[in-house]
C-alpha cells in the first residue's frame, strides 16, 4: 500500500517519511491527480444553480490529496534530494501544470466560477468569503480562462516548459555548488581564519576524502568566513570567481539560455493575457500595484543610499590601503577589510561573539520570544517522524495547553539540500464547520556545523537568519482562517516578508539577547557593551548593503519589463543593468542571473523588491514596538490578530492599517538605517 494515499496514522497527522520511498511519489501524485478531477466533475455536474457553497468553497475543498503529496515531495526536492528526485521532479511538475491548467482553463468549471461571481453584491459573504470569491475568480482570469481555444493550448505549452526549466535551473546551481572544493594542504593558506573555521575546513576535507586537508566549499558556512578572514588574497578571489560564475558558462550546467528562455516565455504569457509585461502580470496581485511603483520605490531608495555607499566604499578603500591592500579594492577584498575595519571602529567580530550563539541556546531564545510575545510554547517530540535525522520536531501549545502546530526545524548544509534558508509547511491551516487543520510549519537552513571540540556557534548573521525565517514559521503556526488559500502566508508577495524581517529586531535588544545569549562555555550572560557594540555596527556598511539589495531588486524588474527580443546576451544585459549600483571594478567571467534562483526557481519573479518594501514596513511596525515595549503583549496581540493570524483574508495594507492605526513611512527604513538623519525624505 502507498503510505501517501492511505490516511496518516501518525501523531497529528504528520507526514510518515520513514515509510515514504522515491518509488511512491510518481503513482501518488497520478493517483491524487485523478481523485481531484473527480472532485472537480461533481462541482461541474451539479445539478443545483452554482453557489458560493457549491462551487467556490467546494473548488477550495477539492485536490487536498493531491496538495499533501505534492507538498511533501516538493520540500523533500529541496532539503533532500538526490538524481532519483531531480528526475522525478522532471516528470512531476508537468503533471501537475498540465493538471492546473485543466482546471482553470475548464470553460464549464469557470462560467459556474463567473455566474457565483457576477452576483457577488447580492451574496452577503464574510470579510474571507468576499477575498476567497476574487482570488478564485481572477485566478481563473489571470491562467487564461477567458482566451481562446488555440491561445489556451498554447498556454499549457508554456506552462509546462516554464516549470521544466525552473527545476533544470536550480540543478544546475545545486550541481555547480556541490561540485566545486577547493583542497588545501598547506596550513599557511588559513592563515586569518578562526580556529572554528579551520577545524570546520578539516571536517569537511575529511568527509570529502581529503584526510590531513582542508577544504573549503561554496556552502554559505564555508564559503563566508573565508572570504571574511583568509588573508590569502590570490585563494580568496579563486573562491569568488567560481562562486559568482555558478552555472554560467559552465558546459552542461549552464543556465544562460536557461534565463533567455525563462523570461521569454514569462513575456509570451503575460502578452497572451493582455498584460504588457511579466511584471504587470505579477504586480497586478501586489501591494506596489505597477512596475512604475517599484522603480520609483527603489529608485528614491537608491537616491538616498548611493551617496552614503560611495561614501562608505572611500572610507574602506582608505583603510584597506592603508594595511596595504592593492589599489583598486576589488569584490574578493571587501568582506575581508569591512570585518577588519568594523572591527576596529567598534571592537567587535563574529568570533568575539559566536560564543555566545550556541545554536540550540539561540532555538530556546526565539522560542521564548514567542512565548513572551504570543503565549506559544515548544516541547521536543522524538514521535514525529523526520525526513532526515538531523532534523527536530517540535508541538506547539498555547497558554492552556491547547495544540497549536508542528514545527520543524532542519538545520545544517548537506549535498541533498540547496543553499540559502527558507520557511515551508507540510500542511496548511483551516478551519471549517467540520474540521479544523492545524499547520505543520518547517524552517530550512544552512547553518555553520558543530564540530568534534566545538557545538554549532553561530555568527550574528546566522542569529538574524534564524530569527527571520522563524517569523515565517510564527506566520504559518499562528494562522487562523476559514479558507486554507488565503491562510497564514498565503498573502500578498510584498507582505510575506514582514513577520520575518520584523522579527529580527529583537536580535539587537538586550532585553532578547539576555533570554538566550551565554557563553557556551562558562555559562556568561552576553556583556552589555558586546550588545551595545552590535547595536552601534547595526548600520556599518548599511549604505552599501541597501545598495547591493536595490541592485538585486532593479536587476529582476528589468529582466521583466524588457522585451526579450532586445536582449542579446545574459552578461551584457547584466553588466548594463547592474551600472547604477555596481561600485566596484568590472570582474569579467562572473554572473548573477544564472544563479539568481529566487527569481528563475523560487517564486521572487518581479517581487524582490519586496525585501525592501517589507522592511518599510517592518521598520515602521518596530517603531511601535519600541514606543511602547518590545515585548508588550498589547501591541503583539494587535499584530497577532491583524497580522500573524489573519494571512490573505484581506488587503495587506487594511490589515497594516488595521495594526499600526496608519500606512507605513519609508521614513521608518531610512532613519534606522542611518541614512535619513531627520524628519523629512
Amino acid at each position: 500500500m502507498n503510505p501517501l494515499l492511505v490516511p496518516f496514522d501518525t501523531p497529528f497527522n504528520t507526514a510518515p517519511f520513514s515509510k515514504i520511498k522515491e518509488e511512491h511519489y510518481l503513482p501518488a501524485i497520478k493517483e491524487a491527480i485523478e481523485i481531484a478531477k473527480k472532485e472537480v466533475e461533481g462541482i461541474k455536474s451539479n445539478s443545483e444553480a452554482p453557489s458560493f457553497e457549491n462551487t467556490i468553497e467546494a473548488l477550495e475543498a477539492s485536490g487536498s490529496l493531491l496538495n499533501t503529496v505534492s507538498t511533501i515531495f516538493f520540500n523533500i526536492n529541496s532539503a533532500e534530494t538526490n538524481d532519483q528526485i531531480q528526475k522525478l521532479a522532471q516528470e512531476i511538475s508537468p503533471l501537475l501544470s498540465a493538471y492546473s491548467n485543466d482546471i482553470q482553463l475548464d470553460a464549464e468549471l469557470f462560467a459556474r466560477v463567473k455566474e457565483v461571481y457576477d452576483q457577488k453584491d447580492q451574496l452577503d459573504l464574510s470579510v474571507e468569503g468576499d477575498t476567497l470569491l476574487d482570488k478564485t475568480y481572477k485566478g481563473f482570469v489571470r491562467n487564461g480562462a477567458l482566451l481562446g481555444t488555440d491561445d489556451k493550448n498554447r498556454l499549457r505549452e508554456i506552462d509546462k516548459e516554464l516549470s521544466q526549466l525552473s527545476l533544470k535551473f536550480g540543478e544546475h546551481v545545486l550541481a555547480e555548488t556541490n561540485a566545486y572544493e577547493l583542497v588545501l594542504d598547506n596550513r599557511e593558506d588559513l592563515k586569518g581564519l578562526p580556529e572554528t573555521a579551520i577545524e570546520a575546513a578539516a571536517q569537511i576535507a575529511k568527509e570529502k576524502g581529503h584526510e590531513g586537508k582542508w577544504a573549503v566549499t561554496l556552502d554559505y558556512p564555508s564559503y563566508v568566513p573565508f572570504m571574511t578572514y583568509a588573508d590569502n588574497r590570490a585563494l580568496r578571489e579563486k573562491l569568488f570567481l567560481a562562486f559568482s560564475s555558478r552555472a554560467f558558462g559552465k558546459a552542461e550546467n549552464d543556465n544562460q539560455d536557461i534565463v533567455l528562455k525563462i523570461v521569454a516565455l514569462r513575456k509570451e504569457r503575460a502578452s497572451l493575457l493582455n498584460y504588457e509585461t511579466h511584471a504587470n502580470f505579477v504586480l497586478e496581485r501586489r501591494m506596489a500595484e505597477s512596475p512604475d511603483k517599484v522603480f520609483d520605490f527603489l529608485h528614491n531608495l537608491l537616491r538616498h543610499a548611493l551617496p552614503v555607499a560611495k561614501e562608505e566604499l572611500q572610507e574602506l578603500t582608505r583603510y584597506a590601503q592603508k594595511m596595504g591592500a592593492p589599489e583598486p579594492l576589488q569584490r574578493w577584498d571587501f568582506s575581508y577589510y569591512a570585518e577588519k575595519l568594523k572591527k576596529e571602529k567598534f571592537s567587535i567580530e563574529d568570533e568575539l561573539l559566536k560564543p555566545y550563539f550556541k545554536l540550540e541556546n539561540v532555538v530556546q531564545g526565539v522560542f521564548g520570544v514567542a512565548t513572551k510575545l504570543y503565549g506559544l510554547n515548544f516541547v521536543e517530540r522524538d514521535d514525529i517522524d523526520k525526513y532526515h535525522p538531523e532534523v527536530t520536531t517540535y508541538e506547539v501549545t498555547d497558554d492552556n495547553g491547547q495544540h497549536v502546530a508542528i514545527f520543524y526545524a532542519d538545520f545544517f548544509p548537506r549535498p541533498g539540500k540547496r543553499g540559502g534558508a527558507w520557511m515551508t509547511s507540510f500542511q496548511g491551516q483551516f478551519k471549517s464547520p467540520e474540521k479544523e487543520q492545524r499547520p505543520h510549519a518547517s524552517i530550512v537552513c544552512n547553518f555553520t556545523k558543530p564540530t568534534p571540540t566545538k557545538p554549532s556557534l553561530l555568527t550574528f548573521n546566522e542569529v538574524t537568519t534564524l530569527f527571520h525565517e522563524f517569523g515565517h514559521a510564527l506566520h504559518g503556526i499562528l494562522a487562523n482562517g476559514r479558507y486554507e488559500s488565503i491562510s497564514g502566508t498565503n498573502v500578498y508577495w510584498d507582505f510575506v516578508e514582514l513577520p520575518s524581517q520584523v522579527l529580527e529586531n529583537w536580535c539587537y535588544e538586550k532585553e532578547c539577547l539576555d533570554l538566550f545569549a551565554e557563553h557556551f562555555e562558562t555559562g556568561e550572560k552576553i556583556p552589555a557593551e558586546y550588545v551595545q557594540r552590535i547595536k552601534d555596527s547595526a548600520n556599518f556598511n548599511e549604505g552599501l548593503a541597501t545598495v547591493r539589495q536595490l541592485g538585486f531588486a532593479l536587476l529582476d524588474m528589468v529582466w521583466h519589463t524588457t522585451d526579450p527580443e532586445k536582449i542579446e546576451d545574459v552578461a551584457d544585459f547584466e553588466k548594463e543593468t547592474l551600472q547604477q549600483t555596481n561600485l566596484f571594478p568590472e570582474v569579467s567571467g562572473i554572473n548573477m542571473s544564472c544563479a539568481f534562483a529566487h527569481i528563475f526557481q523560487g517564486g521572487y519573479s518581479s517581487g524582490y523588491y519586496s525585501y525592501k518594501w517589507a522592511e518599510v514596513l517592518d521598520a515602521d511596525t518596530f517603531e511601535y514596538f519600541k514606543e511602547k515595549g518590545i515585548f508588550n503583549r498589547q501591541v503583539a496581540d494587535l499584530f497577532k490578530k491583524h497580522i500573524l493570524s489573519a494571512g490573505g483574508s484581506e488587503h495587506p495594507m487594511t490589515l497594516y492599517k488595521r495594526f499600526r492605526g496608519k500606512e507605513p513611512s519609508p521614513e521608518a527604513l531610512l532613519r534606522r538605517a542611518g541614512i535619513l538623519k531627520d524628519k523629512v525624505a
